[in-house]
């Protein structure tokens, strides 16, 4: 299974390889724009044995540039680069009667190196259609637990027994997976407004998963919205 996961998420940064080539480029842009992005992701954790959860809703903000390399027939090519914070977690639906609630805050620098691509209009002002796919890397900051009123805990009756998580901080740091998406890019004469929706696949997971340990799986996802805006340094 970790075969799999790393296979996949080299073929993920082969998606970058053509943005790299450029003995057949068929029209030439050397657009570089920088800027600032920011969003809401809904979180959650696979775990094996499973837990029982919701979105847990939580902030993404960070740095994005973003250079535009060519373009090959209609389709505008090129690779985006950001520095995020981001928090991820999970919040459990607890239903056994004791009233108690949890969930998990934990805070990732995530690098994302994406494949840039876009279709629309090439010059001036209006909007095109865009798509951004590729690895992203994170890791671990910080984590913090929150439960309900603790003269109240109680664990007996959870569904399959599973309460290791609970006081159990990540075994590991650092994060790997995929992430993709697509949305709209708005050209202004003041920069670039781009709102787009992500997924982020993770392919690593944070507890040790031996036949020793209780999690044999525990990675991230998340569905985002984020809003971005880029300005030229170079057009």
């Amino acid at each position: 299974m970790k075969r799999y996961r790393r296979i996949l998420f080299i073929c993920s940064l082969l998606c970058l390889l053509p943005q790299f080539i450029h003995a057949q480029l068929q029209d030439e842009r050397h657009n570089l724009a920088v800027g600032i992005n920011g969003g809401v992701n809904l979180n959650s954790v696979s775990f094996s044995p499973s837990i029982k959860q919701t979105s847990f809703i939580a902030p993404e903000f960070g740095l994005t540039v973003r250079y535009i390399s060519e373009k090959y027939f209609k389709m505008i090519c090129g690779i985006q680069g950001e520095i995020n914070f981001s928090q991820r977690g999970w919040k459990e639906v607890i239903e056994d009667g004791s009233d108690n609630t949890y969930h998990r805050a934990m805070n990732y620098v995530e690098v994302p190196l994406l494949a840039h691509l876009a279709f629309g209009k090439d010059q001036g002002n209006g909007a095109r259609f865009i798509i951004n796919l590729g690895p992203q890397i994170g890791f671990l900051i910080s984590e913090k637990e929150f439960y309900s009123d603790l003269s109240t805990w109680n664990t007996s009756n959870r569904p399959q027994g599973t309460d290791a998580q609970y006081g159990k901080f990540a075994d590991k740091k650092f994060d790997y997976g995929i992430v993709g998406g697509g949305g709209v890019e708005i050209r202004t004469g003041i920069g670039h407004f781009l709102l787009e929706a992500r997924y982020y696949f993770g392919l690593s997971d944070f507890y040790n998963n031996s036949k020793k340990d209780y999690f044999s799986r525990s990675a991230h996802s998340y569905i985002g919205g984020r809003l971005t805006y880029l300005f030229d340094l170079k057009k």
